[in-house]
């Protein structure tokens, strides 16, 4: 490891290198847990989302699929991913259709679909029905943890320190939301969760760190 990719374990540790590995170690193995969680996560929102959008598109009788709507209804930004996703698509030899397309997009681009610029045209008509066990169907009580859990995401995504964020809080944001989707969503992502586990085995930063400690979570990487 390079000296500026320890130095933030090692800020937290009191500068003892024994510690600030075992802490990065942990980081590493708690980072795969989340990404776990995480994917069986966005896989269920998005699908309740698209079939929620998909429904709505056809009671107004439309053609094509759901992100075929009059332009307006989508901004330009969301419009480009879809693009984009339909060109990668066809890139690989493959036709552009709707589950695919889904599987194209990013976690971010459904956060954004969440987002108050959208509640009028989306959430209202269509999203707050992926939620049923939300009451009251409030959208900000949904994307306010979405997005906590985008931002998790791309952190784990580029190999950056977790260990200083409100990780049970982030793992209880991600279980709640499930709940809000469907109660066996919630279970099902419960019981693969490692999360728990390995939040009671943190590394203390303020206590020198035995010895061994290192490889007992390097391991994970």
């Amino acid at each position: 490891m390079s000296a500026e990719r320890l130095a933030p374990y090692e800020q937290a540790c009191d500068g003892d290198v024994v510690r600030a590995i075992a802490l990065y170690g942990w980081n590493s193995a708690v980072s795969a847990a989340f990404y776990e969680i995480l994917g069986l996560f966005e896989v269920a929102l998005r699908n309740a989302l698209h079939d929620q959008l998909t429904a709505w598109h056809a009671r107004q009788r439309r053609s094509g699929e759901w992100w075929d709507a009059p332009t307006g209804t989508l901004e330009t930004r969301a419009r480009q991913d879809i693009a984009d996703a339909r060109s990668r698509i066809r890139r690989n030899n493959k036709i552009a259709i709707p589950g695919r397309v889904v599987a194209e997009l990013n976690f971010g681009f459904w956060r954004y679909l969440l987002s108050r610029r959208y509640e009028a045209t989306l959430w209202t008509p269509a999203l707050r029905h992926a939620f049923p066990r939300l009451r009251p169907a409030r959208r900000a009580t949904v994307y306010e943890p979405v997005n906590r859990l985008v931002n998790l995401r791309n952190r784990i995504a580029h190999h950056e320190p977790i260990h200083n964020r409100p990780l049970k809080q982030t793992h209880a944001d991600l279980l709640r939301v499930a709940d809000y989707l469907d109660a066996d969503v919630h279970d099902w992502i419960m019981s693969h969760s490692r999360v728990p586990g390995l939040l009671s085995t943190k590394p203390a930063s303020d206590v020198p760190a035995p010895r061994q400690s290192p490889d007992q979570y390097l391991g994970h990487k």
